[in-house]
Order: C-alpha cells, then sequence, then structure tokens
C-alpha cells in the first residue's frame, strides 16, 4: 500500500503526515508514506486543496487534517 501526503510543508500538512505515521507505528502496518511537495504534481495529479491523502494513487482526503481515527478507517484497521 502506498500513501501519498500532498502539501507544500505547512503545519496542516505536517500534521497530516504525523497522523499517519502514528497509525501506521500502532497498528505496526508496512505501508510506504511519502510526501508530494511540488506545486506541479499536485496540480497535475487532480489536487486543489491541500493538505490531501492519496491512497494507492486514489485521493481520499482533500483540504483538511485527518484524524487518527478516520486514517484508521480509510486504511480498514
Amino acid at each position: 500500500m502506498k500513501i501519498e501526503v500532498f502539501g507544500t510543508g505547512c503545519a496542516k500538512c505536517q500534521t497530516t503526515k504525523k497522523n499517519i505515521e502514528n497509525v501506521l507505528r500502532k497498528h505496526n502496518h508496512s505501508a510506504i508514506l511519502s510526501e508530494v511537495n511540488e506545486i506541479d504534481e499536485i496540480v497535475a495529479r487532480g489536487v486543489l486543496m491541500t493538505p490531501a491523502v492519496a491512497i494507492d494513487g486514489e485521493v481520499k482526503i482533500s483540504g483538511r487534517v485527518p484524524t487518527e481515527s478516520e486514517i484508521e478507517k480509510l486504511l480498514g484497521l
């Protein structure tokens, strides 16, 4: 599973990444977590608002920071 966090490094983007890391660690999940920081790539992928989260290439959340419980539901944990 590949999880991507879209954003330019703002506080909300960093919180989103931290929440995902916490969930992955809590459940000992081995997903690949990466950041997409380039504006051109963010726009090319169809993300209009950041932070955004994509799982296996599909944008699931956009324009807000997901809670850890929301992330758990998205990952089926």
